[in-house]
């Protein structure tokens, strides 16, 4: 071919790369080529999850209008990144052989994390969020966005334990890091590894001219792939996974999983056949998962995208998300982590006059680490009717509760017997209790019995009321977000605290989760 051939290609590291190794192949066939590098959406949005920008084909929008305008003649994209349905005009002019197809975890230090109850994994694909969830439904899953070596660059940055990469973007950029895990058991992205050449349909000189790029056996497994992800209406915008490879039997192999947004329910296929009857491998799959409630996890997605109207501080269970009205979009994480503090057997030994607890956290951190038997608690206050249940099921008798500090310290003051109390709290609490108690002469010990770190998220702008249950947990959101939204509080305690940030605040009836969300939909109905 006499004339120069223009490969469009994203300007990211790992894009170039890929661009790069289709302009070594067709130049060592004898053509001359130039690179033209353009800027993708997905690449100047960095501050959202990929999900949450609205579009398929954020990474090949821009490649494509090129093309269409006479720009460039091919593009190169990773295959993972194209829509199943490419624009009118443009074809598929080849697919180079497929790399490692694993997802990767890449970690700190060590990895006990995996055995834990408690870690935090950063991705931006939803599919490697609910899959991680799936397996590890304690975990904590953040967002990361940016090209490979700046997400690396957050992992050490930032309190996680590691984040997830695909293996061939890293063996591709030559980032060979002791501390990585192959997640073999992670289903991959269709068309995960491979890179795909698109031209214009009505290029038959260019289509001619790439197709001996083409590497048949991954054309072959990632078309059944990518046909199993269009018969699930997927994209970006719901967790399904695909992969298939052709083994020693020349049979074609494939797995097919999908999966709610959170992870908790998970749907897979898998179907073996020989080569040559392969055609149908990716329809039969898809519809094995669809014939077992497919559509209506893949409905529930679709309503995961909807606005989000009600966002809680807390992670609710399943349950308490059923307790919602059925037109609200609620959705929940934890704003607030807490650890257990290892208190010294020695200071638990000590015999204590008035001991006070103002919530749940303290008492199970406490018993973390002693019996009741060993406790020596002659007088025991506490703040809300589930710590004082938690206390008599697990130490002594409750001689006074009240449903907040303010109160219990006021109390305290008029009737206790004594002047010391010892308050096991957190490291982060609010002063009302311990500066009315000082200020009456009464003398306050505290031990630090649970640690309290903030874990704040940014929520929508769709985001018209907020469930706070905790004034630290008021203390988190404020730390990403804004007060123009309703507050609707579990106690008086947290309302107090809400107040003074928020214009509109309210209070459920009873201190519980459940009597929160009845006065969410309350306030709906007469709205």
């Amino acid at each position: 071919m006499s004339k120069v051939i223009r490969i469009g290609t994203r300007d990211s590291e790992l894009a170039l790369w890929q661009a790069n190794t289709v302009k070594q192949k067709l130049e060592s066939l004898g053509h001359q080529t130039k690179l033209v590098p353009v800027k993708s959406t997905g690449d100047l949005i960095l501050d959202k999850p990929l999900y949450e920008l609205g579009v398929t084909g954020i990474f090949t929008k821009t490649l494509d209008v090129a093309m269409l305008n006479g720009e460039i003649d091919i593009a190169v994209h990773s295959m993972k990144d194209v829509p199943t349905a490419l624009p009118k005009g443009i074809v598929q002019a080849a697919v180079l052989e497929r790399a490692n197809f694993l997802d990767i975890l890449a970690y700190k230090e060590n990895q006990e994390f995996l055995a834990s109850p408690k870690a935090t994994i950063a991705t931006g694909s939803l599919r490697r969020k609910a899959q991680w969830l799936n397996r590890y439904p304690t975990h904590t899953v953040v967002d990361l966005r940016g090209n490979v070596n700046s997400r690396l660059q957050k992992l050490e940055e930032n309190d996680w334990n590691g984040a997830i990469f695909a293996a061939a973007g890293l063996e591709r950029l030559g980032i060979d890091s002791e501390n990585t895990i192959g997640l073999t058991w992670m289903v991959p992205a269709p068309a995960q590894g491979a890179i795909m050449v698109v031209a214009m349909e009505a290029d038959e000189e260019i289509r001619e001219v790439c197709r001996p790029l083409n590497h048949e056996h991954t054309e072959i497994c990632v078309t059944q792939e990518r046909e199993f992800l269009r018969l699930l209406e997927g994209g970006c915008t719901a967790p399904i996974g695909g992969f298939a490879y052709i083994n020693d039997a020349d049979q074609v192999v494939m797995k097919g999983v999908l999966l709610s947004e959170d992870g908790s329910k998970k749907l897979e296929a898998g179907i073996t056949c020989k080569l040559g009857e392969h055609q149908n491998l990716g329809r039969d799959c898809a519809n094995s998962i669809l014939a077992r409630g497919g559509k209506r996890l893949m409905s529930e997605s679709q309503d995961a995208g909807l606005s989000t109207q009600i966002f809680a501080t807390k992670k609710l269970t399943e349950d308490q998300q059923r307790l919602f009205d059925s037109g609200l979009v609620v959705k929940s994480e934890d704003f607030i982590k807490t650890n257990p503090t290892r208190i010294a057997p020695s200071v638990l030994k000590n015999t204590y006059e008035n001991v006070v607890f103002t919530s749940q956290n303290a008492v199970e951190s406490l018993l973390k680490h002693t019996t009741a038997d060993s406790l020596n608690f002659k007088n025991i206050y506490c703040v809300g009717r589930k710590t004082k249940r938690l206390v008599e099921s697990n130490i002594a008798p409750v001689k006074f509760t009240t449903s907040n500090a303010k109160k219990l310290a006021k109390h305290l003051v008029e009737f206790m017997e004594g002047t010391t109390v010892t308050y096991f709290c957190s490291n982060l609490r609010m002063d009302e209790l311990p500066d009315i108690l000082s200020a009456n002469n009464i003398s306050v010990t505290e031990i630090e019995s649970y640690k309290t770190k903030h874990s704040s998220v940014k929520i929508p702008d769709s985001v018209e009321g907020v469930l706070f249950f905790s004034p630290s947990g008021i203390d988190s959101y404020l730390q990403l977000n804004t007060a123009n939204k309703i507050a609707y509080c579990i106690g008086d305690t947290t309302a107090t605290h809400a107040r003074k940030h928020f214009d509109k605040v309210q209070v459920a009836k009873f201190p519980s989760v459940e009597s929160v969300i009845e006065l969410v939909n309350s306030n709906y109905k007469t709205s």
